[in-house]
């Protein structure tokens, strides 16, 4: 075997960006706060952690797009919330949420970390915003940062 490439869990001195929605504010600003948090535990200085707020999960990945241009950042961390409703609208925005996002990392080379709940109820969302180490925000930013330091690591070889 070669090479093995794997990303450190350590933050230190990287620059990240956090794109929230408006929309389900309740439950996104718990997982913004445990974003928060995990960029912390892992050495990001919160003064180099930057938010943008969205209006909704539709508009996260042109906002993610934006942020990801200005070559500013190591890592976007993309949080919000979309709960299933009666009509069809769930697909449509939780599809177009997660093909955008995924499209902002693959096309910008920056690590874009898709925390973009899609539930079923808002109970579901209460879970996985929680304070516990099942707050996909805090899971979000950790594998941001994580893919950050693997796609450095595979550079420095």
């Amino acid at each position: 075997m070669g090479n093995k490439f794997e990303g450190s869990k350590s933050g230190a001195g990287m620059r990240v960006a956090i794109v929230s929605t408006r929309w389900n504010e309740s439950i996104v600003d718990r997982l913004v706060a445990g974003a928060m948090d995990a960029a912390q535990s892992q050495g990001i200085d919160e003064s180099r952690i930057d938010l943008a707020v969205a209006p909704g999960a539709f508009e996260v990945p042109i906002t993610a797009r934006k942020l990801a241009s200005t070559g500013r950042y190591d890592a976007i961390v993309a949080l919000g919330c979309v709960i299933r409703g009666e009509t069809p609208h769930f697909e449509y925005i939780a599809a177009e949420a997660a093909r955008g996002i995924a499209g902002v990392a693959r096309d910008t080379g920056v690590p874009t970390a898709f925390g973009v709940l899609t539930v079923n109820t808002v109970e579901q969302a209460n879970a996985r915003a929680g304070k516990d180490d099942r707050n996909k925000g805090a899971e979000a930013m950790l594998a941001a940062i994580e893919t950050a330091n693997l796609l450095r690591a595979i550079e420095e070889t």
